[in-house]
């Protein structure tokens, strides 16, 4: 189903903030930020700055009205540093002037004096030091200890997965405008309305109803919106109130790239007990994540990083240890896969060790462990409906797994220079917000005397085709064509309270709020039919705009069907909560379902490596993936080969780099993504009768699971370059890339 937004994204005429008309008196904000990870603030000297042309104010922690506080889940971040430094790049004070240019100058000339203090910038040495944001957490199950007398192989080894920049296409902005009665409207480029409403209420002073969010759509997220957007709108929103004008804050490329959190790098060690035959019999591991200078939504990450440590696999002994390690970087924060990722390329570093050892392929190891239906996550969930070995299986049989694998050896063993290599990855992903308190959505929905309709939800358009699928879940349920109905921008006016889109869970939740919301307009409508018509309800529906009688036509339709209900005084709107059920977790036993479903699929990778330069090519991706009956195919196709471009990247190319806490990976000379050439040959399959009862019109998430097929390259890649250097044991240490390649091949000879 074609969508007026869809269209817009094609045509390049998407409106996002930036380009918003300049309202009347508008004024531009740029922030002051430090130069040094860690340093006691001595004083701030604003004098030089307001002498400047078109410097309009200064202003810093001293002239905030409410709370310097802008952390969400820990309160441990101020919006302004007031005594101390922590990261290069935390904002001090914000300039506010006539131009974006003078702003930007007036920051630069703002004087600071510092007191330069010692800095961590490891995860191993910030826990070492005892710098955690919170107490370290572990799941266990069975009997480790004594399960490692059982092993017949027993294989240890360290990873190292690296950050990610997450280079949206719109950074970050807020366009902030003062209204009467002291309440101020904030148009801000956020996955979080509500958050955003809250904290701005928190450091103005103000309460929550004398601020509105709205947001349109983004352009792109994958959850650097999801907190990190909400110091520039509060920067705004302060400068808006202070000044009584208008006042647009929107960071540059570099500005971005520098201020803003990214994914978390993870330093891990594994230890994995298998039998003779391959089967795991324990695993433990211990996951150090570098969460930066302040909490941000670093907890809960690490949090969905103990859930899937285990990656597609049942293992009946496991103990999963995770510390979040405070350093002096830019606070790390949501990324798409949200700490799944990292973990779960730990498990398959340790398959990947074990299949060196036992000298079997690692696709014997994979397949000999895959869930089961009602095998147990070490948290105590129990697997339903679990497609990891249909979904391996059809993989494997479709894509002829076997035959690959003997045609990579067989071009490897008459190569000198050049070397394939091949592997599969499986994915196993939990659906929800591990926060039972987030798993809720509201809709309202308006049908005007005219037939249109309008469709208000919590749900932000980041380009992942969300309006979309609540356009087809409103179209589906009240029967009409899809052109008859409007999704509007989200505000936090219109539906209140909601959680951010993020979790993959954005359709999910928002679409059966939808679902819910026409569902009771619907059934008032067939009321309305059955007394005109003299017949059941029970008998009656609404396809393609006209009422049927037991699926037959009859001369009722959409339009006047609605006007007749309009004239009878019933209510043609309605509003719909929908909390996600049977959700919790109780953290002090480290048990719950903090799931609602999985995700599952698998995905067959090829590369290729010339040996003498280090250099390579993914050649093909071939996918299959649990969809459940997709609402929109053409975009779940989308995000499955999007994702798996995206963790691609992070596997291979796109190396992040601090030199004593500066970012020199800070703009695309120095940070590489992939592009239309380094994309390989795209093949993806959704499994068939996989319907998903808990969620919307059966349908499943799609935004995060695919990312994690990306992890599959890196194996592959190994793949290739032990058939060069068989003699080599193999180095998990993300991104894989010519550079590390090269050494790989050539290192120590």
């Amino acid at each position: 189903m074609s969508t007026p937004d869809l269209e817009a994204h094609i045509r390049g005429t998407s409106r996002y903030i930036d380009d918003m008309a300049d309202p009347a008196g508008l004024l531009h904000a740029a922030a002051v930020t430090s130069p040094l990870p860690h340093a006691r603030l001595v004083s701030i000297d604003p004098s030089q700055t307001l002498d400047l042309p078109g410097v309009v104010a200064v202003m810093t922690a001293g002239d905030i009205p409410g709370a310097n506080q802008i952390g969400g889940i820990i309160q441990d971040e101020e919006l302004f540093a007031e005594t101390a430094v922590h990261f290069i790049g935390q904002p001090v004070a914000v300039v506010v002037a006539e131009t974006s240019h003078q702003a930007r100058a007036g920051a630069r000339s703002c004087a600071l004096e510092l007191e330069e203090l010692p800095a961590i910038f490891d995860a191993r040495e910030a826990a070492a030091a005892g710098e955690l944001i919170t107490a370290q957490r572990t799941l266990e199950n069975g009997d480790v200890d004594a399960a490692w007398d059982n092993c017949d192989v027993i294989v240890e080894g360290s990873a190292e997965t690296a950050g990610q920049e997450h280079l949206y296409l719109e950074t970050q902005a807020a366009l902030a405008l003062p209204e009467e009665g002291g309440r101020i409207k904030l148009f801000s480029s956020t996955q979080a309305p509500t958050a955003v409403q809250k904290i701005t209420a928190r450091v103005l002073g103000l309460p929550m109803n004398l601020v509105e969010v709205e947001v349109t759509r983004l352009g792109g997220a994958f959850g650097g919106k999801e907190d990190q957007a909400t110091p520039w709108a509060v920067m705004a929103a302060l400068a808006a109130q202070r000044t009584g004008r208008p006042v647009r804050l929107t960071l540059n490329r570099h500005e971005d790239m520098c201020f803003t959190g990214k994914r978390h790098p993870y330093s891990s060690d594994f230890k994995l007990g298998l039998k003779a035959d391959g089967t795991i019999l324990a695993y433990e591991v211990h996951l150090w994540q570098n969460a930066g200078a302040a909490a941000d939504l670093s907890p809960a990450i690490l949090e969905r990083s103990l859930f899937h440590a285990t990656g597609s696999y049942f293992v009946p002994n496991a103990r999963i240890h995770a510390s979040s390690c405070r350093t002096n970087l830019v606070p790390f924060t949501a990324f798409r896969g949200f700490g799944a990722p990292q973990a779960m390329f730990v498990m398959e570093a340790a398959i990947d060790r074990a299949a060196e050892v036992m000298r079997i392929s690692r696709s014997e190891v994979q397949a000999k462990n895959l869930l089961n239906e009602g095998d147990a996550f070490p948290y105590g969930m129990r697997v339903e409906r679990s497609r990891a070995r249909r979904s391996f299986g059809e993989a494997v049989a479709r894509f002829d797994l076997e035959a690959l694998e003997a045609e990579v050896d067989s071009f490897n063993a008459g190569s000198k220079l050049t070397k394939r290599g091949v592997a599969a990855m499986p994915v196993c992903f939990g659906i929800s917000f591990t926060n039972a308190m987030l798993n809720q959505a509201g809709a309202l929905v308006h049908v005007y005397t005219d037939g249109s309709v309008s469709v208000s939800t919590g749900a932000i358009e980041m380009g992942q085709g969300v309006n979309a699928k609540i356009l087809a879940v409103a179209s589906t349920t009240l029967g009409v064509s899809g052109d008859r109905i409007r999704i509007e921008s989200t505000t936090t006016r219109t539906v209140a309270n909601t959680s951010p889109t993020a979790a993959s869970s954005g359709a999910d939740m928002n679409g059966r709020a939808t679902e819910l919301a026409c569902r009771a307009i619907s059934d008032r409508l067939l009321s309305v039919a059955a007394e005109r018509l003299d017949i059941s309800p029970n008998r009656l529906a609404i396809n393609d705009g006209v009422v049927t009688v037991d699926g037959n036509p009859k001369e009722l339709g959409w339009n006047e069907l609605v006007w007749n209900a309009y004239t009878k005084r019933v209510n043609l709107s309605a509003h719909a909560h929908y909390a996600t059920p049977g959700i919790w977790y109780d953290k002090e036993t480290e048990r719950g379902e903090p799931f609602a479903y999985h995700v599952f699929g698998t995905a067959i990778l090829e590369v290729t490596v010339d040996c003498l330069r280090g250099i390579y090519t993914v050649d093909r991706v071939r996918m299959v993936h649990d969809g459940g009956r997709s609402l929109a195919e053409k975009v779940d196709m989308g995000q499955l080969e999007g994702g798996l471009v995206q963790g691609l990247g992070w596997m291979t190319m796109e190396e992040l780099v601090f030199n004593e806490g500066r970012n020199v990976s800070d703009t695309l000379s120095t940070y590489k993504i992939p592009d239309l050439p380094s994309t390989p040959i795209l093949e993806g399959h959704f499994l068939e009768d996989a319907d998903n009862p808990k969620a919307v019109m059966h349908s499943k998430a799609i935004g995060e699971p695919p990312f994690m097929y990306g992890i599959g390259v890196y194996f592959a890649l190994l793949d290739a370059l032990r058939a060069f250097r068989p003699e080599r044991e193999g180095v998990y240490d993300t991104p894989l890339t010519p550079e590390k390649a090269l050494v790989f091949l050539h290192g120590n000879r």
